[in-house]
């Protein structure tokens, strides 16, 4: 039975660091799936674009595409969804978050940025105009608040309230000795840079490469794939 490729798909950024940190997440995946073929896919900013990605390889056998990214929003509703609805042969997941390695991921940098009792923890977004992101975020929020068994707020870079610098004041005059902006994103680039600028006194790395954050995705793959049609796996 043939396996789907797997198309990995990101948003894209500038930033030649986030571009390494994202070939290698996409690299554990390869090694968590080696028997998969895995392509990367972009939603802005770096190409090849998701649609050309997914019309190629649907010509030969059916895919699976996994948005690297952490909340749903416009780029998993509109740009993967739209790539993929001509084909039977392709289908997509959700976004990586909610998830609960997310959360043990941030936990993890967290405590690799000496995290101590009575520092404050924003969890800063990238943010998005759609509704079911802000409840992705705040979701998140809440599993790393049971982690750490401490109070955890949001805040985000755009598209959504309230934003970082607001969130982080809002933490600073609740009375927190510090306040620390965990970076609940994949890569640096444009929004890492928001959030290193968000006014916390200490600002955690972003989240990739991770094994973990591999282990969702292909998690993601294996779920998704079994919803194509077994005529079309033969």
């Amino acid at each position: 039975m043939t396996r789907p490729t797997l198309i990995a798909c990101s948003h894209g950024t500038a930033s030649s660091d986030g571009r390494l940190a994202i070939r290698g997440l996409v690299e554990q995946v390869r090694a968590i799936l080696p028997d998969v073929t895995v392509e990367q896919a972009f939603v802005d900013v770096e190409t090849p674009e998701v649609a050309d990605v997914v019309a190629r390889v649907a010509a030969s056998g059916p895919a699976v595409v996994v948005p690297l990214l952490l909340s749903t929003g416009y780029h998993t509703r509109v740009d993967i969804a739209r790539a993929v609805r001509p084909f039977e042969n392709v289908v997509a997941t959700p976004a990586l978050g909610p998830h609960d390695l997310l959360a043990l991921a941030l936990e993890d940098r967290l405590r690799e940025a000496g995290i101590r009792s009575g520092d404050a923890v924003v969890l800063a977004a990238a943010g998005s105009s759609d509704p079911a992101a802000e409840v992705d975020v705040r979701t998140m929020g809440r599993r790393v608040a049971e982690l750490l068994h401490a109070r955890v707020t949001v805040g985000f870079a755009a598209g959504a309230e309230p934003r970082l610098g607001e969130a982080v004041a809002q933490a600073r005059a609740a009375g927190a000795r510090r306040v620390i902006a965990a970076s609940y994103v994949l890569a640096p680039g444009h929004f890492a840079g928001v959030i290193a600028g968000s006014g916390a006194d200490i600002v955690t790395a972003p989240l990739a490469p991770d094994l973990r954050i591999a282990a969702v995705v292909a998690e993601r793959y294996e779920t998704a794939r079994r919803e194509l049609p077994a005529s079309i796996l033969m």
